[in-house]
């Protein structure tokens, strides 16, 4: 894959499995006529319950791949991966890699009027700090109350593949229960801190007031990739609709094409295989 210039290099885009796509959509929505590489390591998924070295390896096997395909600019649109292996990426290729914590980090203390704010997020993430220490380092004053969701990802998952298995009052009531000890705080911010959550925005929107506010953190990242490739100059300027590439390691030719569909808004019928497990 090659490009004339780097304006017109895509953007890559990699997540542990299709929950990243809400960031792709994102990007497409507020960048529209950028190329878009998206990886979904869906065969090595889920990687919140993973050690973090782990975790960390697949992100610099991933952003190398992206890298070697001339990206102009790396999103990490995982939580997880995130915590566990932005900085690695960012020392190992010469474009800027950021990841989708610090914008939803930035966005929550902007955000905040009682200075209490709540995360949900993985297992993986929330072990890892990384929302407390984004949060601190931008204002220390600001009380965090930071709560694993593990079972919000899963049913995630189940929907996607298995095309709403749920009724709607079941999924909500499932939603509730998994954040049943955020319910009712004084929090009034809340960062969906996993890239599956804003595909259960209206879920999780209806178990808290209207004066709590939900951190999108996929939109997030799309408008601080906006700024980085404006400072850069790197902002595809030809009004044509960006070409959009989507890669996975899931084996499903079909169930990985649908899933995409759902999530992007429009049919996909050609999704690639990537697979990564015999490298080092």
């Amino acid at each position: 894959m090659s490009y004339i210039t780097k304006e017109e290099a895509p953007i890559g885009v990699f997540d542990s499995g299709f929950g990243g796509l809400t960031v792709a959509k994102a990007l497409r929505e507020e960048l529209p006529h950028e190329n878009i590489i998206f990886f979904g390591d869906s065969g090595r998924c889920p990687y919140g319950p993973r050690e973090p070295e782990e975790v960390k390896k697949f992100s610099l096997q991933i952003c190398r791949w992206l890298a070697s395909l001339n990206c102009k600019l790396i999103v990490i649109a995982c939580n997880t991966a995130t915590a566990a292996g932005l900085a690695a990426c960012q020392l190992e290729v010469d474009v800027p890699v950021i990841g989708v914590i610090m914008p939803g980090a930035r966005a929550a203390v902007e955000a905040t009027r009682s200075r209490k704010v709540g995360v949900i997020a993985t297992i993986g993430t929330i072990a890892s700090g990384a929302y407390l220490k984004a949060i601190r380092s931008l204002d220390c004053g600001v009380q965090v109350l930071s709560l694993p969701t593990p079972g919000l990802v899963q049913l995630v998952e189940d929907e996607l593949i298995q095309e709403y298995i749920e009724a709607l009052d079941v999924r909500q009531a499932r939603v509730m229960d998994e954040l049943a000890p955020m319910i009712g705080g004084d929090i009034d911010t809340l960062v969906l801190g996993c890239t599956h959550y804003p595909l259960l925005y209206t879920e999780i929107k209806s178990c808290f007031t209207d004066d709590v506010e939900l951190v999108n953190s996929s939109e997030e990242t799309a408008r601080e990739v906006r700024e980085i490739l404006t400072r850069r100059h790197e902002l595809y300027q030809e009004d044509l609709p960006g070409k959009l590439t989507f890669v996975t390691s899931g084996v499903d030719t079909e169930l990985r094409n649908r899933i995409a569909s759902r999530i992007m808004g429009f049919e996909i019928k050609d999704v690639q295989f990537k697979s990564f497990d015999e490298e080092e």
